[in-house]
């Protein structure tokens, strides 16, 4: 089951199992994009993550981990990644990203999708477009890719082929991961080139890829909760990340109810499902 690397290597069994954990997370993911409005809290936003979680039998993999307080990770504008729900109220300019996951009969599914409200500006709006392509570029990179770093090369890649007047700033310091029996496993999926080409793409492994954009400066910063990162600069961030399951036929995106198929489309991959 697990390799030199201490990577996690699952059985077509247990890919299924995962894929039932990634499909309570769409359910969480369909829920918020139906509650999110102006107006509402991101705490009241929490608890509908919740509620699905309770309906499905599942339990979040977020809350108590190393002590975080919630059942998801809702980080508004200047926030790039964990950002605690409370009484913060969502404005109808804001950009909105919603990391969730799920523990399922042990196995765990892990997503974030990112919401522009009705005003939002056309920066943003481009800034959420552009992160969840590098998302796919990533996602397309494992139907071929040798190595795991691979997967940070193309979208790196792509961020660079952003006309420079728009190119966003790329987040270095947070990645995507290995998953399956704990949420954070090896091996790392970093969001740029790096020299290490990282460990060898071999069937079984589950990762996530999620890259982290911005509008101005990637610089960031912990705030004293010691989890909500933001810009220093105070631009505005983006974060979208899909489960992916590498299988001896093929690909296949846990978190996307098709598996990835509109996703993939535009790359020529074709994700070979396992079954449902």
């Amino acid at each position: 089951m697990f390799g030199r690397e201490s990577i996690e290597y699952k059985s077509n069994d247990q890919i299924l199992k995962i894929r039932k954990s990634a499909l309570v997370v769409a359910d969480i993911h369909d829920a918020l994009r139906e509650a999110v409005k102006p107006g509402i809290t991101t705490g009241e936003l929490d608890l509908v993550a919740g509620r699905v979680l309770q309906d499905a039998g599942a339990r979040s993999n977020f809350l108590g981990y190393y002590g975080y307080p919630a059942n998801a990770c809702i980080s508004v504008n200047e926030v790039i990644v964990h950002g605690i729900p409370g009484d913060r109220v969502i404005s109808d300019t804001d950009i909105v990203s919603f990391d969730c996951g799920a523990v399922l009969d042990g196995w765990h599914g892990d997503a974030c999708f990112t919401v522009c409200m009705p005003n939002a500006s056309e920066a943003n709006r481009k800034l959420s477009e552009y992160t969840e392509t590098a998302m796919w570029a990533g996602i397309a990179a494992l139907a071929s890719a040798k190595h795991v770093g691979e997967v940070g090369g193309a979208i790196e890649d792509y961020v660079d082929s952003i006309p420079e007047k728009d190119r966003p700033g790329l987040v270095m310091e947070y990645m995507g991961h290995g998953i399956g029996s704990a949420m954070h496993m090896a091996p790392d999926v970093l969001n740029y080139r790096a020299r290490n080409k990282g460990a060898k793409i071999k069937p079984g492994m589950v990762l996530c890829v999620e890259p982290m954009l911005t509008l101005g400066r990637p610089a960031n910063e912990t705030l004293d909760d010691e989890w909500t990162v933001v810009t220093k600069d105070g631009s505005n961030a983006c974060h979208w990340e899909h489960e992916v399951a590498i299988h001896k036929d093929g690909i296949w995106v846990l978190t996307a109810r098709d598996g990835g198929v509109e996703g993939l489309k535009p790359y020529g991959v074709t994700p070979v499902p396992l079954g449902d």
